[in-house]
């Protein structure tokens, strides 16, 4: 089914032109000459919208406001002539997917559009049963994610250097691998080395290969895998373990794409993608004189891999996900469990909560997980250690605090008054702490209990 398009622009003849250019790239368009007739339409029924900014009426990013409060999954691509670092800015922070400015190229068009695309496809990677047991997805729709997946649709189809930085368990081979099948490359070689998994003095021959007799039992010649990855892409996990000799070898090669085996003299020219993950921070082993700032910066483009505490309204999903998986298609989480769950910081991210589900599923003989059913630092009332806040967070525990001390800590009013769920409460007062006794009023999980309870 071919993708639909909707063109707005007052300038009939800028509509013409973007109409014909998307035609002859395949796509179903249509043109509008203001947003008050756009908007008149049904337009969940197309894939893209393309608004100029400067409209009578309603502008571009008028516009904007309203698609995203009534259609939020429609993405927008603004245009203008008079472009400004605070226009863009404001287009971006309502949720254009992304800018162009006037005059445009029939190629620059084509090519933002193919992205958007991209990046649509990749979000709905959670809505497809997987392949195989060895094809891993991304989960997760949160506004966190989606960001994450658009900077990976728009830097995929480049051969610039990508280094993707974040904490263990957040998906950085994922994002290594779909940048790889996003980009035209992906028909060629997806070579991975994990270099804290290779001792020191095997690591530099098994990426730049070696000639027959250039070490004891080098009985035969061997390629690299760098020269096997050849028109493809070459993964780097845990970059920072690579000593810096090593780390030099890998800079020239990044410069001028040279490979010599071990042992000969013979250089070929190898053309990879280079793509690396680093667990620690990079700048901290910088200044540690653990790791190079010139190879730092051969790698064009640094992309973070958000951690699952930046975005936790995903953890249903993820849940749901991994059950269907494993085969668990009739078990359930307790609307407790889950608050628990939810309430919880994951400093190992996903990879801890495959660890605890599975731990979870071996202990508990229901069908429904309970509280009760989770590992203990997960149980209500268990003490946890207090989870690093940003000076926002900060702000509204003291808020929720000072609230509940004016209610007597009677969680139904507290709600009333914050403009917010009890459920909604409850996660936030198991989020910050405010459980366990506080070193502010000396209340305590059971002070709290047992006035709710009257409540």
């Amino acid at each position: 089914m071919r993708c639909r398009i909707l063109v707005i622009d007052d300038d009939s003849v800028a509509c013409e032109v973007l109409q014909e250019t998307l035609l002859r790239a395949g796509y179903d368009v249509d043109a509008c000459t203001s947003a008050k007739e756009a908007l008149r339409k049904e337009l969940s029924a197309y894939n893209l919208l393309i608004s100029d900014i400067r409209m009578p009426e309603i502008d571009g990013l008028h516009f904007l406001r309203q698609v995203q409060e009534r259609w939020p999954e429609l993405p927008v691509i603004l245009v203008t002539a008079y472009g400004s670092l605070e226009t863009i800015m404001e287009a971006l922070r309502l949720g254009a997917w992304d800018y162009i400015s006037k005059p445009f190229s029939p190629e620059a068009i084509r090519s933002k559009v193919k992205k958007v695309f991209e990046v649509r496809d990749l979000r709905q990677q959670h809505m497809r049963q997987p392949k195989t047991a060895e094809e891993p997805q991304f989960i997760g729709s949160s506004a966190v994610m989606v960001e994450f997946y658009k900077q990976l649709a728009r830097v995929a189809d480049v051969w610039a250097s990508v280094l993707i930085e974040g904490e263990s368990g957040t998906g950085k081979e994922l994002a290594a691998r779909a940048l790889h099948q996003l980009s035209s490359r992906r028909e060629s070689p997806f070579v991975i080395v994990n270099c804290g998994a290779i001792p020191e003095n095997l690591l530099e021959s098994e990426l730049f290969g070696y000639e027959k007799g250039a070490f004891t039992g080098a009985d035969h010649s061997h390629e690299g895998l760098l020269a096997s990855a050849q028109g493809g892409t070459f993964f780097l996990d845990e970059i920072t373990e690579m000593s810096p000799a090593l780390q030099g070898k890998l800079l020239r090669f990044m410069q001028n794409g040279e490979v010599r085996r071990l042992g000969g003299h013979e250089v070929r020219y190898v053309a990879v993608r280079v793509v690396a993950a680093a667990n620690r921070d990079v700048d901290e082993e910088i200044k540690k004189g653990r790791f190079r700032s010139d190879l730092l910066y051969r790698f064009v483009v640094r992309l973070h891999a958000p951690p699952l505490r930046q975005h936790k309204e995903d953890l249903p999903q993820l849940i749901e996900y991994l059950l269907k998986k494993w085969g668990y298609t009739s078990l359930h989480i307790s609307n407790e469990a889950m608050e628990c769950m939810l309430a919880y910081d994951w400093p190992g991210n996903v990879r801890e909560l495959e660890n605890v589900l599975q731990q979870t599923l071996l202990m508990s003989p229901f069908a429904v997980i309970f509280p009760e059913n989770l590992p203990e630092r997960f149980r209500p009332g268990q003490e946890t250690t207090r989870p690093h806040l940003t000076p926002l967070e900060e702000a509204e525990r003291e808020q929720i605090f000072q609230t509940l001390k004016t209610t007597s800590w009677n969680q139904t009013r507290t709600s009333q008054l914050l403009g917010i769920d009890r459920k909604t409460l409850r996660t936030k007062i198991q989020r910050y702490g405010l459980l366990k006794e506080d070193p502010l009023s000396g209340a305590t999980s059971s002070d709290m209990t047992s006035t709710t309870g009257k409540a």
